[in-house]
C-alpha cells in the first residue's frame, strides 16, 4: 500500500515539482515575454477590456509558464498564424520569435521531468467497419453492418472511439441476428428455397428514377445465390442511333456492362421495347441496385418530355430478380472454413472450431474455449442435424462472444494500479491491423507476433509496408480520410436539383472515387504530406472530367491526370471536399473556412454565440455576390472576432460552385476571391492561396498526426500525448514529411506500443487480485 501510495503521490505532484523547478528562473520570462505582452497584448486583453474572452492579468507572472499552459499555447497558435497582435498593434518579429521559443523550450524542458504516460485504451467494440471486414477475412462472407446495424456514435472526428462504443439492447439483439444469417451462409448447409420473381417498375412504385439514363431499386436479397436479372428497356431513337454501354451497380459498385442497341428493330415494330437480360450471383442483405446507361451524351440533348417518350429516347425502366439458384461453384466461405469434412467425427470438427476461434478471438483459444463451443455442435446433432449444421450452430456463438465483438486488452498486472507496460506483441497486431485495415490480423501478421518476433529489429516496419502495400489498405482511405475529410458525407448530400441537375449518383461516386484514389497514391507512393495541398495531379475517368472542364480523359476508367492549369490542385480542389462544406443551395464561405481550419491547419474556430443572425436566402446572388453579402454579416464585432480569418479562407475558394464546378461569377455579379492571410500575406487566386497554405506545412503536418494518431488509438489525445506528437513531428519533417513515414513513426511511439494499467480502488484491487490469482 505504501508503495502504490508513493507512486500516486509522485504522479500527482510531479507538475508542481517541475513548476518549483521553473521559478528559478524568473529573468528569462521578464526578458522574453514580458515586453510583447505589455506593449502587444495587455492593451486589449486587461481587466477592463478582455477581447475574446482573454484576461493576460493571469499570464503577467513566472509561474503562468505551467499554471496557464493551455492559455500560452493558444496565444502562442495565435501569434504564429499572424492573428495577433493585430493590425495597429507593435509587432517585431524578432521579440514574437524569442517570446514563442522561450515558452516553447519551458514547456519541453517541464515535460522532460513528467513521467511518461502512454494512456490507457477502453476495450473497444467493433465498430461497423471492422465487423464487416472482421466478417470478411474470417469467414469470405459479404456482409453490410450499415445496413443491419445502427450507427456507430463517433467521437474527436471518428467512429472507432472505444469509449462511445456502447452495446444497447437493440444492438445486442441485431448482433445475433446477423450472426445466425452470416453462419448460414458461410457454410451454406441448409437447403435453398424455390427460385421466385421480384418485379420492379413505375406501376409497382417502388423504382426510382435518377435521372434519364439511371433507375434504381433497393432490393433485398434474401440467400446467397445465382439469380437472372433483367433490365426492361422501353422507347427507340432514330434509325442511326449508336449504341450504349449500360451497366449494372450494387451498393455503388459496378457488376457488369454490356452493350445496348438503342436503334429501332425490325422485330418490334408496333412496340419499341425490349429487355436485356444476365446473370449473376448476389450475397444475402438489403441491396440498392442501380441500372444505367454510362455516358449517355444523347439522352442529355432531350427536353425531360422527349427524354421519357418511346418515340424519341430509348432507357432503363424496369428491373427484375429471378432466384435463388444454386451455384456449381464451391463458396469461398466453406473452403476457407472446412478445414477438413466435418462428417469424419468430433476431432475434425474441434480442429474446424479450434482453429477459426483462434482467429476470431484473436488471441490463443484453450481447452476450455472449444469445449464451449462442441457444447452447441452436440446440442444440434440432438436435434437431428447434420455435423455440418452443428459447425453452423457454433459459429453463431461464436460471432456473438465478447472475445469476437471486443478487442480486449488486458493488464499485465492487475493489482498494480497505474503500472505503465508494453501490450503483448498479439495486442500489438491487432491495434496494427485495425489500424490499417480496419480487419483482424492476417495468419503471418498473427504468426510473427505468437512467436514473439513482431518488435525485431526490423519486422515491424517490414509488416508497415507489407499492410500498406496490401488492397485491404483501402478500409485506411475510406475510415480514415472518409472522416478526416469528411467526404463520408457524400452519401447523404442531397444538392437542389433544380440548381444542379448535372448531381447523379454517378458524379457522386466519381468525386469519392478521386479523393480516395488521391489518398491511396499519395500513402502507397510515400508521398510528402504537403501534395494534399498542392499535388499537380489526380484521379478522373470522363463523368469527374467534363464536370472540371479538364478534356481528354474518355470511359468510366479513373487514372492519374497530370494538373496543366492552376485552377485545380491538392485536396481543396476536390470536388468531394468542396460539395461536403457547402450548402444544398450555394457555397458557403464559413462552412469552407471553418473546414481548411478544422482539418488543415488544427485549429477549429469556437463555437458560434447564441441567436447569429443567418443570411437572407433571397438576397444571396440576386442582391450582391456571396462576398458582398458575408461583408454585411461581418459588420457585427462579435461575429468579425472568428470570420476575419475564417471567411478569408472561404472567400479563396468562392471560385468552385457547391458541386466543386469551376465557375468566375455568383450568379451575375464578378468573383472576388482576393484575400489577406492575418500575417499580412496576400492571394488573388485560389492557386496563390495554396501557395500560402503550403508554407503552414508543420501547422498542417501536426494536425494529420493528432488525427490519425487518434484514429490509430481509438481514444482522444490527452496533454500527456504532447511529448509523443512533437517527437512524430520533428522525425517526421527531418526526413522531409514522407506520408508512410508518419504512419510508421506513430506505430513505434510510445502510446500505441504501451498502456498504463487502470487507477481502482482498494476493494477493487483486492477482486483483481483475487482473479490474477485464478
Amino acid at each position: 500500500m505504501r508503495k502504490n501510495l508513493l507512486r500516486l503521490t509522485g504522479y500527482l505532484f510531479a507538475p508542481m515539482l517541475v513548476l518549483t523547478s521553473y521559478a528559478q528562473t524568473p529573468a528569462s520570462f521578464d526578458k522574453s515575454v514580458l515586453p510583447v505582452i505589455n506593449k502587444s497584448c495587455a492593451p486589449c486583453h486587461n481587466d477592463r477590456m478582455a477581447s475574446g474572452g482573454l484576461n493576460l492579468g493571469l499570464f503577467s507572472v513566472p509561474a503562468s509558464v505551467l499554471e496557464q499552459r493551455e492559455g500560452w499555447e493558444h496565444i502562442i497558435q495565435k501569434v504564429r498564424s499572424g492573428e495577433m497582435p493585430p493590425k495597429g498593434m507593435p509587432r517585431v518579429t524578432e521579440q514574437l520569435n524569442a517570446m514563442t521559443q522561450f515558452l516553447e523550450g519551458e514547456f519541453a524542458r517541464a515535460d522532460k521531468n513528467v513521467k511518461p504516460d502512454p494512456g490507457r485504451v477502453t476495450a473497444r467494440r467493433l465498430n461497423r467497419n471492422e465487423y464487416s471486414n472482421t466478417i470478411r477475412d474470417l469467414l469470405a462472407v459479404d456482409f453490410r453492418a450499415e445496413k443491419d446495424f445502427p450507427s456507430d456514435d463517433s467521437g474527436y472526428g471518428f467512429d472507432n472511439i472505444g469509449d462511445v462504443l456502447t452495446i444497447s439492447p437493440i444492438l445486442m439483439e441485431k448482433y445475433v441476428v446477423a450472426a445466425e444469417r452470416i453462419a448460414a451462409r458461410a457454410i451454406g448447409a441448409d437447403p435453398l428455397p424455390k427460385p421466385l420473381e421480384a418485379e420492379y417498375s413505375k406501376k409497382n412504385a417502388n423504382i426510382r428514377r435518377l435521372d434519364r439514363s439511371n433507375i434504381e431499386a433497393t432490393h433485398r436479397v434474401d440467400f446467397d445465390g445465382e439469380y437472372t436479372i433483367r433490365i426492361g428497356l422501353p422507347g427507340e431513337r432514330a434509325a442511326d442511333a449508336k449504341a450504349v454501354k449500360m451497366g449494372f451497380w450494387m451498393d455503388g459498385k459496378l457488376l457488369h456492362t454490356m452493350d445496348v442497341e438503342t436503334k429501332p428493330s425490325k422485330m418490334v415494330a408496333f412496340n419499341p421495347y425490349s429487355e436485356e437480360e444476365f446473370k449473376l450471383t448476389l450475397p444475402e442483405g438489403d441491396h440498392v441496385f442501380r441500372a444505367g446507361f454510362m455516358n449517355d451524351e444523347f439522352a442529355k440533348t432531350l427536353d425531360e418530355k422527349e427524354a421519357f417518350s418511346d418515340k424519341k429516347n430509348k432507357f432503363p425502366n424496369m428491373m427484375w430478380f429471378l432466384g435463388p439458384y444454386s451455384s456449381k461453384v464451391e463458396k469461398p466461405s466453406r473452403k476457407k472454413i472446412l478445414i477438413c469434412d466435418p462428417k469424419t467425427g468430433d476431432a475434425c470438427v474441434e480442429k474446424i472450431l479450434s482453429e477459426l476461434a483462434h482467429k476470431a478471438y484473436r488471441r490463443p483459444v484453450s481447452k476450455v474455449d472449444t469445449a464451449g463451443l462442441m457444447k452447441f455442435v452436440r446440442m444440434a446433432k440432438a436435434e437431428g442435424q447434420s455435423m455440418e449444421q452443428g459447425v453452423q450452430l457454433a459459429i453463431t456463438a461464436m460471432l456473438v462472444s465478447p472475445h469476437f465483438l471486443f478487442r480486449i486488452e488486458r493488464d499485465v498486472n492487475p493489482t498494480d494500479a497505474a503500472a505503465v507496460h508494453k501490450i503483448t506483441d498479439l495486442e500489438l497486431a491487432s491495434r496494427l491491423s485495425y489500424f490499417l485495415w480496419s480487419s483482424m490480423p492476417d495468419d503471418q501478421l498473427r504468426g510473427l507476433a505468437e512467436a514473439g518476433k513482431l518488435r525485431t529489429a526490423g519486422v515491424l516496419e517490414g509488416q508497415v509496408n507489407r499492410m500498406l502495400a496490401d488492397e485491404r489498405s483501402a478500409a485506411f482511405a475510406n475510415n480514415f480520410a472518409g472522416q478526416w475529410l469528411e467526404v463520408r458525407n457524400l452519401d447523404s448530400l442531397k444538392p437542389d436539383p433544380k440548381k444542379f441537375p448535372d448531381w447523379n449518383p454517378e458524379l457522386r461516386d466519381a468525386m469519392k472515387t478521386e479523393t480516395r484514389m488521391f489518398f491511396e497514391y499519395v500513402l502507397r507512393e510515400n508521398r510528402p504530406l504537403p501534395e494534399f495541398i498542392d499535388a499537380k495531379y489526380t484521379f478522373l475517368n470522363a463523368r469527374l472530367a467534363k464536370h472540371y472542364g479538364i478534356a481528354g480523359v474518355e470511359g468510366p476508367e479513373f487514372r492519374k491526370v497530370e494538373l496543366t492549369t492552376d485552377q485545380r490542385g491538392g485536396i481543396l480542389s476536390h470536388a468531394s471536399v468542396l460539395a461536403v462544406s457547402s450548402y444544398p443551395t450555394r457555397t458557403s464561405p464559413v462552412i469552407r473556412g471553418k473546414y481548411i481550419l478544422q482539418n488543415i491547419l488544427g485549429a477549429p474556430p469556437p463555437p458560434p454565440p447564441p441567436d447569429v443572425p443567418t443570411l437572407d436566402e433571397d438576397q444571396v446572388a440576386n442582391a450582391g455576390s456571396m462576398r458582398q453579402q458575408m461583408e454585411k454579416h461581418r459588420t457585427n464585432a462579435v461575429c468579425a472576432s472568428c470570420h476575419n480569418r475564417m471567411d478569408v479562407l472561404g472567400f479563396g475558394l468562392e471560385n468552385y460552385d457547391a458541386l466543386g464546378k469551376w465557375r468566375t461569377k455568383d450568379g451575375t455579379f464578378p468573383l472576388d476571391v482576393s484575400g489577406i492571410f492575418p500575417n499580412g500575406k496576400q492571394f488573388s487566386t485560389p492557386a496563390e492561396m495554396r501557395v500560402l497554405l503550403k508554407e503552414e506545412v508543420p501547422q498542417f503536418a501536426r494536425c494529420i498526426t493528432e488525427k490519425m494518431l487518434t484514429y490509430s488509438l481509438g481514444r482522444g489525445l490527452e496533454r500527456y500525448d504532447r511529448r509523443t506528437i512533437e517527437d512524430i513531428d520533428q522525425k517526421n519533417a527531418a526526413a522531409g514529411y514522407p506520408f508512410q513515414g508518419l504512419v510508421l513513426e506513430i506505430v513505434k511511439s510510445l502510446p500505441f506500443q504501451m498502456r498504463r494499467g487502470e487507477l481502482v480502488s482498494s476493494d477493487k484491487k483486492v477482486k483483481s487480485k483475487e482473479i490474477a490469482q485464478q
